[in-house]
């Protein structure tokens, strides 16, 4: 059977099975060892089903997962993010839409103490949404904002998304942590800047707070703050210098909120076991979708779909530049009905050798990949961080919701052209690292 058709007829298979309802994970398994099984012969596909899982198991740079799940539940069940979200709004509180501004830079703070942006998204509705409704915000733009900071954990480290990215296109996950500080930091600052026009034309989405704070008041709330620096310092710093592997950051910054929560009195016996079960249940899932990417991009490879399609984009004559742009577009699209952890592991295995073909950076493209899943997120109907929030905010409304990520689904766009024409955001930081 011609390359390109069989690998066709697998990637429509396993859309076949996610329409069914089937696990993505069972779904690019089943697929892949099925595959197999035709393209050798089914020895062949049982030695794969054996080893390959086994292997990715025992690959000790994924046990930085787990290490960044722990840290992220010790530091919300010890009441980090509510410290920092406080200490934030003390310092904005007199600028219009200042608790817009007060989520997402405590969002980006707390990025750097989790990685993953379900939790920052559900946590900070519980805390924030109820802020902004007592003080008149619109619940769209409350809600959206919320949704919307969420993504910066999948950018500033320690972000499992990167992690997964790394795992799935073999770069080193110490520089591609690193290279999603800047278009984080960009983001966030989009987004303050954003807003603050849009309310310039909107000004009922956000009323002017009469809340104010004495110097004394903003200077203590900066007590609440010194956890979350400490760690960032702990992780990003110890990446930057090469201090600590990823791995090591993991665990560091793990053991670093666990002893932070026990020396503010705020972790309980049960909330340390809970953020150790979360941690295992969460990071089992992420193993399980990782081996089935692994095995389906493996099929990709061995039928020859990859190298075929690889040869097809060559004789189109399709530049690095066209390319990423259909990649935008497509992501885009699927993300508005595929979640985007599927979107990652179902099409990383043959966008990314295509990719190395036409000699486009595997750092910036791991994270120009990353960043449009962050859109994917927060793309309606089946954007995973709107579940969030509307999971964490049963009252809201859906249609409430899609119209209040619009304004930050537009930023993000304007954001991603920038990096698109300024690649060196992405770079500077993985290059000094490297030369240092």
């Amino acid at each position: 059977m011609d390359s390109l058709v069989s690998g066709l007829l697998a990637v429509s298979a396993l859309l076949l099975l996610l329409a069914l309802g089937v696990p993505i994970a069972w779904s690019m398994m089943i697929v892949a060892v099925v595959g197999m099984w035709v393209a050798v012969d089914v020895n062949f596909a049982m030695t794969m089903l054996e080893t390959l899982p086994y292997d990715t198991a025992v690959n000790f740079t994924l046990v930085v997962i787990p290490m960044f799940i722990l840290m992220g539940g010790f530091a919300s069940r010890a009441g980090i993010i509510e410290g920092l979200y406080e200490a934030v709004h003390r310092f904005t509180a007199r600028a219009k839409g200042n608790l817009i501004y007060a989520t997402i830079m405590a969002s980006a703070g707390f990025a750097a103490a989790s990685g993953s942006t379900l939790v920052s998204s559900t946590v900070f509705t519980r805390i924030a949404m109820p802020q902004m409704l007592r003080f008149g915000y619109s619940p769209g733009i409350s809600a959206g904002s919320i949704a919307a900071a969420g993504t910066l954990a999948a950018l500033i480290p320690p972000s499992i998304g990167i992690i997964l990215i790394a795992s799935l296109t073999n770069q080193s996950v110490g520089q591609l942590l690193m290279a999603g500080v800047m278009p984080g930091i960009l983001t966030a600052t989009s987004y303050m800047v954003g807003i603050r026009l849009f309310l310039i034309r909107y000004p009922e989405w956000a009323p002017m707070s009469d809340e104010t704070y004495s110097l004394r008041e903003k200077i203590s709330g900066l007590r609440m703050v010194w956890g979350v620096v400490l760690l960032a310092t702990l992780i990003i710093g110890g990446l930057y210098s090469g201090l600590f592997s990823p791995s090591a950051a993991g665990a560091v910054g793990a053991a670093g909120a666990l002893l932070l929560g026990l020396s503010m009195r705020r972790l309980s016996k049960v909330d340390i076991w809970e953020s150790f079960k979360e941690g295992t249940l969460v990071s089992g899932r992420l193993m399980v979708i990782l081996i089935g990417g692994l095995l389906m991009g493996r099929l990709l490879l061995i039928n020859g779909f990859t190298d075929e399609v690889n040869q097809l984009v060559i004789s189109l004559g399709v530049s690095p530049m066209e390319l990423m742009i259909y990649i935008a577009i497509m992501f885009i699209v699927m993300g508005m009905f595929v979640d985007s952890l599927s979107l990652i592991v179902i099409t990383l295995p043959f966008l990314f050798p295509i990719s190395q073909t036409l000699g486009i950076n595997e750092i910036w493209f791991g994270i120009i990949i990353l960043k449009l899943i962050e859109i994917a997120a927060i793309t309606p109907p089946v954007g995973l961080n709107l579940f969030a929030v509307m999971g964490a905010a049963p009252d809201l409304k859906a249609t409430e919701l899609y119209r209040g990520i619009v304004p930050f689904i537009i930023i993000e766009l304007l954001v991603l052209v920038v990096l698109f024409m300024f690649p060196d955001i992405v770079l500077w930081l993985p290059e000094t690292m490297a030369q240092s």
